[in-house]
């Protein structure tokens, strides 16, 4: 990832409903982690922005939907995507 990419990185309660992100990194330690894995989110999954509600946000990401509190969300960095 190069520095121009690392620039436009926000936080999952940030991006918009409808957008599309990749999240670059988790802020947190192990136990929050391994428990989005066992979401199916990790570092460099691709997911589409639900629903904002309030910070807490629904996602999409590989045919599932999660929904993530605002204690969770402000602890990913993502990436926006065009599509």
């Amino acid at each position: 990832m190069d520095t121009a990419s690392l620039d436009n990185q926000i936080t999952l309660d940030h991006v918009p409903a409808g957008q599309h992100a990749r999240i670059t990194k988790i802020q947190g330690d192990r136990s929050l982690a391994r428990r989005l894995l066992g979401l199916g989110l990790r570092v460099g999954s691709e997911i589409s922005v639900l629903q904002q509600r309030n910070r807490g946000v629904v996602v999409a990401t590989a045919g599932t939907r999660v929904a993530l509190g605002s204690s969770i969300a402000d602890k990913l960095l993502m990436q926006p995507l065009t599509r």
